[in-house]
């Protein structure tokens, strides 16, 4: 596989920016991590990344914006998969509905 182009926009103390960090060092995906000021002055990267809700976290590939963590981990999971043993959600319909599930409520909850 030829190099790629892995960018993450974040907000350091973002659990949700975390996810994403955690899924792409478990499967050791090499990445550049570009730091936001949610609160100040957003770049324009960021702007042109996520123009709907101009949030992290956001995961750029090869030019690509995927926003929105839970998304972002899907992708990761679907687009680095060449090892079936190190897979971010588990195959079978059900548990992986379980893990949804639960990441959902970790998302609403918290």
């Amino acid at each position: 596989m030829s190099e790629e182009e892995v960018v993450v926009l974040n907000f350091w103390p973002s659990m949700f920016g975390a996810r994403v960090i955690m899924a792409l060092e478990e499967k050791e995906i090499k990445f550049e991590y570009k730091e936001e000021d949610v609160f100040g002055h957003k770049t324009d990267l960021l702007l042109q990344m996520n123009p709907v809700h101009k949030k992290i976290p956001v995961l750029i590939h090869n030019g690509k914006p995927v926003c929105e963590s839970n998304i972002i981990l899907e992708y990761i999971d679907d687009v680095w998969k060449e090892d079936k043993t190190l897979r971010l959600l588990p195959s079978d319909p059900y548990q992986k509905a379980q893990c949804r599930f639960w990441g959902d409520l970790i998302d609403k909850k918290w």
